[in-house]
């Protein structure tokens, strides 16, 4: 059994959720201790992480211990992955794209399709929203060979919650390798400022002000104001067309924060990227490397940082798997990441 201390690196979720996946797939069961350690006040499984715990283990077949809110410690023991259809509510305003993020690979792996319907936030920081999935991860995943079709019900913002996502899976025989190191200058962007439950004026400041920063730095945009159903909550999107994959980028309103605010946070991202002149972002990099280890052929591509995220996801990935995997650059700025032939 693998013993694991969940307090090095970024000492959060990430290192949870790469075991779990990585468990599923190797049949290498662990001991993970320290969960989250770096994420006082609230260490520990909280509700999504949770519900990574127990969507693995129920696809999976596994035995697991100390699957309780605010537990450090926790032993899973993985068992026969069964791929079919799925339903998990994580109760809460819960990242439902970390849990996916969870799940996804070990079923894709599978000889049948699968349909997993996850029910908790769409929306919520620190995480990937359900309009980055849709956007830039589907399409690398697409990249890699694997074949998954997303599809939002209803929306859920925190502290809320009761958004749905529905992901269907197709069966992957293998991933494949990727060569990524040259990227296009950035000259146009489009996207969306939306609303829900709240007054359209909102959607409009949103707009007005990324459509303002991205011009200052050179870059045309047409962002289209929507009005959604539930919330409340607003959500500005800025997307890259000329990247090698639409990359996008989100600021997320909540009570008292300013609109012109969620669309600084989105447009700060934004033009960070078009100046790294890398093709990848740093949120997609540490979402890469991980179905990138179980392809047969070297991949190499170029990141506009090197977040702890990425380092910490490649050095659970070399816990399970026998993969030379290089990380060349400093974190914090651009770099490449290379990942060497299966042996």
């Amino acid at each position: 059994m693998l013993e694991i201390d969940g307090s090095f690196g970024e000492g959060g979720g990430q290192i949870l959720r790469c075991a779990l996946s990585l468990s599923l797939l190797t049949g290498k069961a662990f001991h993970l201790r320290k969960i989250r350690a770096n994420r006082r006040p609230k260490a520990g499984l909280q509700p999504q992480h949770l519900m990574s715990v127990r969507a693995a283990a129920t696809i999976g077949s596994a035995k697991i211990s100390g699957d309780s809110i605010g537990s450090s410690d926790l032993m899973f023991e993985p068992g026969a992955i069964v791929p079919g259809k799925y339903r998990f509510a994580i109760g809460t305003a819960g990242a439902t794209s970390l849990v996916l993020h969870t799940l996804y690979l070990p079923l894709a792996m599978q000889a049948g399709p699968s349909e997993i319907t996850l029910e908790g936030g769409t929306h919520v920081s620190t995480s990937p929203c359900f309009h980055f999935l849709s956007t830039t991860w589907l399409p690398w995943m697409k990249k890699l060979g694997l074949r998954i079709r997303l599809e939002m019900t209803r929306p859920g913002f925190y502290p809320r919650g009761g958004g749905q996502i529905i992901a269907h899976i197709q069966s992957c025989p293998s991933v494949h390798s990727l060569r990524m190191t040259k990227y296009p200058t950035i000259t146009k962007a489009s996207g969306f400022s939306a609303v829900a439950g709240l007054p359209d004026h909102v959607a409009r400041r949103q707009a007005r002000r990324a459509v303002e920063r991205l011009k200052r730095a050179g870059i045309e945009a047409e962002i289209e104001e929507q009005e959604w159903e539930g919330g409340p909550g607003s959500v500005l999107g800025i997307t890259f067309d000329e990247s090698p994959v639409p990359a996008s980028f989100f600021g997320l309103g909540e009570r008292g924060k300013p609109a012109e605010k969620v669309a600084d946070e989105a447009a700060d991202q934004a033009i960070a990227f078009a100046e790294a002149g890398a093709p990848i972002d740093e949120h997609s990099a540490d979402q890469l490397v991980l179905p990138l280890a179980l392809a047969a052929d070297a991949s190499e591509f170029r990141v506009q940082n090197i977040s702890k995220h990425l380092t910490t996801n490649i050095a659970v990935i070399r816990m399970f798997i026998d993969r030379e995997i290089i990380c060349d650059g400093e974190e914090g700025l651009p770099g490449v990441v290379r990942i060497e032939h299966k042996l």
